[in-house]
């Protein structure tokens, strides 16, 4: 089983771009909606992802919080494609662009399309009580904060709140 344990946070400014060793497009869509996680229907997110031009199929626990199962395979970049067709809800469109700081990775997401404005940088950890070395640009803590999950983006995007 595969466990992540990744906190959010919403960026403040553009200190952060400077520091940014890698840029990587991404398009993503998701099987299920938030209606069917809501509801029970599911207990875990279904999400196609176009990774520059690699495919993979993500399924994820709905837990909310810094942890939770993760399951991740690559697919075909053509199936991936097919499969972001069948999608429901919008699509996510975004630049990840890598930054290391305090000796992490840190994820920071630049929505496009529905979703630009939100600027959101995630970083995984070891542990859940792991110290982390958060960067100036790292401003209010969202782990917790439903709306800037991806699927609900997918669902009830950025402009629309």
């Amino acid at each position: 089983m595969g466990i992540e344990i990744e906190r959010k946070f919403l960026v403040t400014g553009d200190g952060w771009r400077a520091a940014a060793h890698a840029v990587i497009p991404m398009a993503q869509g998701y099987i299920n909606d938030m209606a069917a996680m809501d509801s029970g229907a599911q207990k875990a997110s279904v999400r196609v992802r176009i990774q520059d031009e690699a495919g993979y199929l993500n399924i994820k626990s709905r837990e909310l919080g810094h942890t939770r199962q993760e399951f991740e395979y690559p697919v075909p970049v053509n199936e991936a494609r097919e499969l972001l067709a069948l999608c429901v809800g919008g699509l996510i469109d975004k630049r990840r662009h890598l930054v290391q700081h305090g000796g992490l990775l840190w994820e920071v997401d630049e929505f496009l399309g529905d979703n630009a404005g939100l600027v959101v940088a995630e970083v995984e950890l070891d542990s859940a009580d792991q110290v982390l070395d958060k960067p100036d640009w790292a401003g209010a803590e969202v782990t917790d904060e439903l709306r800037y999950y991806n699927l609900a983006l997918a669902s009830k995007p950025y402009s629309q709140w």
